[in-house]
Formats: structure tokens, sequence, C-alpha cells
């Protein structure tokens, strides 16, 4: 069974909080104000858990994406940056499949703490 984790970004007077708790999962959301992102189930290649909304680097194709969940497919993906720009807001997520059975990108930040990171490079 997945281990269901969650992280919450409270801006810059709290920042990001990724809270333990005891089977009471209200102690996350007990701030106002949050933005929270699941833990995929999902670790990338050096072990680091995997949130919807970390950004990434992909080994195989050699490129900086941001994990999203595709909420037509159900499910998280590895999109690129320039369709994570593209796409924004839609819901339906055009990117790679994030699983076990191909090579896990490696989380280099988030979108809420790095937000320097989501500007494509030339």
């Amino acid at each position: 069974m997945r281990e269901i984790k969650f992280r919450g970004w409270y801006g810059s007077k709290i920042g990001m909080m990724t809270p333990t708790f005891n089977g009471d999962i209200n102690k996350i959301f007990a701030e106002k104000d949050g933005i929270y992102m699941q833990f995929t189930g999902l670790k990338d290649r050096n072990g680091v858990d995997i949130y919807g909304g970390d950004i990434a680097l992909d080994p195989v194709k050699n490129i900086k994406g941001v994990i999203c969940y595709d909420s037509h497919q159900a499910r998280y993906k590895f999109v690129p940056l320039d369709l994570y720009h593209a796409n924004a807001g839609n819901g339906g997520w055009t990117g790679l499949e994030l699983n076990v059975n191909r090579r896990l990108p490696e989380v280099v930040g988030n979108i809420y703490e790095n937000p320097e990171l989501l500007i494509e490079e030339q």
C-alpha cells in the first residue's frame, strides 16, 4: 500500500512544512491559506521523496520539468518546462509517466521555493 504524505507551502511567512503526524491528517491542514502537495509514492534516483510541484531533471532526456498530477489520467507525470508553461492550469498534462520501470528524475527543488528553476534555458 502506498504511503500517504503531504507537505504544505505557506508563503514567505512560514515557508514549506512537511509535518509528521500519527494518524491525524488534519494537522497538516491546520494552517490557513496553504498550498498542499501530495507525495507521489515514489522516490527520485537519490532516494528523495517526489511530490507534486517538485522540479526535477530527467537524466535520460537531459531536460528539466515539473511533477504534475494529470487529472484526466489520474496519475503523476514529469512535464517538461515548455509543456508546463504552455498548459498550466488545464489539469490534463502531456508528459512522461513516473514509474519505477523507467529511470526516475532527480528532484532539484519545487515551484514555490525555487521559482527561478522554472526559467527555460535557451
